[in-house]
């Protein structure tokens, strides 16, 4: 119970810190304005240098707009849109590649021994994983909550953008745990087909089954978080494109946390 109570203290303490360092940028960034702006007058006033003319919106990423695609080329005559159309493609063959892998292992020999208890590592995990994502949700809550400060009131954004943030940040942690899932799933399968394998008395499938495993979910990993990107890129209006990254950004570095935290629980009960 005390140590329940501290985390929830330390949480609190953790957003009230970010929450005081958001108000400090915010205001630091306005201040920069109004002095870049009297400095550029005074200047002009004395002649002693011409008035150059400084703007600074505070938000960073945010205030990003995304131009229109269409209206450029690359590589010698490929319109932007369709250059990241082919990215689409790339990425698709990226998640092929990982599922082609992940069937590969689930289908390898096993001894039933080995394979009940890499399915009691899987359950143990799962445990863990929704364990955690209930709280990465709880976390999110109060995520929201800043998001909402800094970005609705002190920043002044416009209420569709600030909801466009707070949903994307669930976008990015639903890739990522469901990334972390895959991961759970798939080691576990490598760890008992390996043990298995390794019976034989030969070398190359205790190395290359782990190294198919890794790749997949690094592989899947990429694909996931690019397919995210490029949609944004593709089919948001240029206008709401940076609190889309902003968004996707906060969820995605908050759901990482169950999958660096799941991968070691993982790789402990292995």
């Amino acid at each position: 119970m005390n140590r329940k109570f501290a985390g929830v203290v330390s949480t609190l303490a953790l957003i009230l810190s970010a929450l005081a360092f958001l108000a400090t940028r915010a205001a630091t960034a306005q201040g920069v304005v109004e002095n870049r702006t009297d400095s550029a007058i005074a200047a002009a006033a004395t002649g002693t240098a011409q008035p150059v003319a400084v703007e600074h919106k505070a938000g960073g990423e945010a205030n990003l707009v995304i131009p229109d695609l269409s209206q450029v080329s690359f590589l010698g005559g490929i319109h932007g849109r369709s250059l990241l159309m082919g990215g689409l493609v790339i990425c698709a063959l990226g998640l092929l590649f990982g599922l082609v892998f992940y069937g590969q292992l689930k289908r390898m020999a096993v001894h039933s021994s080995m394979l009940e208890i890499s399915e009691l590592i899987y359950e143990t995990c799962k445990t863990y994983l929704i364990t955690q994502g209930k709280f990465i949700l709880i976390l999110e809550v109060f995520i929201g909550f800043v998001i909402l400060l800094y970005f609705g009131f002190l920043l002044k954004f416009e209420p569709m953008k600030v909801a466009i943030i707070l949903l994307f940040s669930l976008v990015g942690i639903a890739g990522s745990y469901g990334v972390a899932w895959f991961g759970i799933r798939i080691n576990t399968f490598a760890n008992s087909r390996t043990a298995f394998a390794s019976l034989r008395g030969k070398p190359f499938p205790c190395y290359s089954i782990p190294l198919k495993s890794g790749m997949s979910i690094g592989m899947l990993l990429i694909s996931v978080e690019l397919v995210i990107m490029l949609f944004i890129l593709l089919f948001i209006p240029g206008d709401y494109a940076g609190p889309c990254f902003i968004g996707f950004a906060i969820g995605e570095s908050l759901g990482a946390a169950a999958v660096r935290i799941a991968g070691e629980h993982a790789l402990n009960l292995s």
